[in-house]
């Protein structure tokens, strides 16, 4: 092994590539140094004093030490990651180091520290990347147990949108007066609140809200709407995300919708059978886009000339996931080659603004010869 010296640095509780090469949550500034050698690996962790008997017993590091312990000779700053980058640069001196490789998420606090001590920074593009691409044992059980209990909730907001009765106008109404996205939105939260996650605002789209992917949606539900409800929260404890996607028709089912929910349908199924390692996530979307083009739809952003009734996939087949909802590799046009170990959803949808939308999704993990699901819930659109 020739001899190399890499740094990552920030706050691991945001910077969840540093997280994930230390396996340690802390809410100061940190930094890991890997002195690469021919006899091997020695990783030293530098972070806030208070700190370091914690991380001597959980954090994956050789030695662990605290910025005054690097202090150069014109002292440590107030500033605490200041300092920290000013003791990394310190003990990169005094070990002679000329040069470093480093990831993407480096903070210039830190860079400027070391270059102004005349070491060179190389970039690396996929260091920290690749890492977090390819999930070991302990990292597939995480997004496992958020994607089941994701899926808990997704359940929960779908029964309850289906045995929910509408007035003479359509509306949906439960015990508690009017059903709408804001109210099912709370209850997802409250429901994955006491199993132990912190969630962003989930996606609660009933009628043309739905017509946008993205939409958070807002307002009464009502009956003979399809409603699309994506939920993404994080695992206080593990801080893996799930990331599941169902929609739910109260009442009859409108022939569009049906016939949008069969070529979704379809589009997954394509798109899951066609993953594994060594298929680009370019070849992934193009098989969603042959079933979705097949049953006569559209797919990319709308044109000025598109006609207003357009129905369309406007978005990729789906994207990597892990301690973020959205990591590399994506599903689309460009996608790199699928390596064992990712995790990825798959997640085609169709979306009309005139009447709103349709999405599935599922989070799996890339095998040599397929996948491994991670998901048990229906596709279907009735859920009483």
């Amino acid at each position: 092994m020739k001899s190399k010296t890499i740094v990552m640095a920030g706050i691991p509780a945001v910077n969840k590539s540093l997280f994930q090469a230390i396996s340690f949550n802390v809410g100061d500034p940190t930094a890991l140094i890997r002195f690469m050698k021919p006899e091997g690996e020695h990783r030293l962790l530098i972070l806030r004093d208070i700190e370091m008997a914690r991380a001597r017993s959980k954090a994956a590091a050789d030695v662990v030490a605290c910025p005054a312990e690097y202090s150069p000779s014109s002292g440590l700053s107030g500033d605490r990651e200041t300092a920290t980058a000013q003791a990394v640069a310190e003990c990169l001196a005094r070990e002679g180091v000329q040069d470093i490789t480093s990831d993407r998420t480096l903070p210039l606090s830190f860079a400027d520290e070391i270059m102004k001590r005349g070491i060179g920074i190389e970039y690396d593009p996929d260091l920290g990347v690749l890492d977090r691409r390819q999930k070991g044992d302990r990292e597939i059980e995480a997004l496992r147990e958020a994607q089941a209990d994701t899926e808990t909730a997704i359940r929960m907001a779908c029964e309850t949108i289906a045995i929910s009765k509408p007035d003479k106008s359509g509306v949906l109404h439960d015990n508690e007066g009017v059903l709408t996205s804001e109210r099912v939105r709370e209850m997802i939260d409250l429901h994955l609140l006491r199993m132990g996650y912190e969630t962003t605002p989930s996606i609660v789209a009933g009628g043309r809200c739905g017509g946008d992917c993205h939409e958070r949606g807002e307002g009464p539900l009502r009956t003979g709407e399809p409603v699309i409800i994506d939920v993404f929260p994080r695992n206080k404890h593990s801080l893996y995300v799930g990331d599941c996607t169902r929609c739910v028709v109260n009442g009859d089912i409108p022939p569009v919708i049906e016939s949008m929910h069969k070529a979704i349908v379809e589009a997954k199924a394509a798109a899951t059978a066609r993953t594994r390692s060594g298929v680009t996530g370019e070849q992934v979307h193009e098989a969603t886009l042959e079933r979705i083009h097949a049953h006569g739809f559209a797919s990319g952003l709308p044109g000025v000339d598109d006609p207003q009734d357009r129905i369309a996939m406007t978005h990729g087949t789906g994207h990597g996931v892990g301690l973020d909802v959205h990591e590399p590799p994506l599903l689309d046009f460009g996608g790199p080659v699928l390596l064992k170990g990712d995790a990825l959803t798959i997640e085609p949808g169709l979306y009309a603004p005139a009447i709103g939308g349709l999405r599935i999704e599922d989070m799996v993990i890339v095998t040599d010869d397929g996948v491994e699901s991670l998901n048990s819930l229906p596709e279907g659109l009735t859920w009483c």
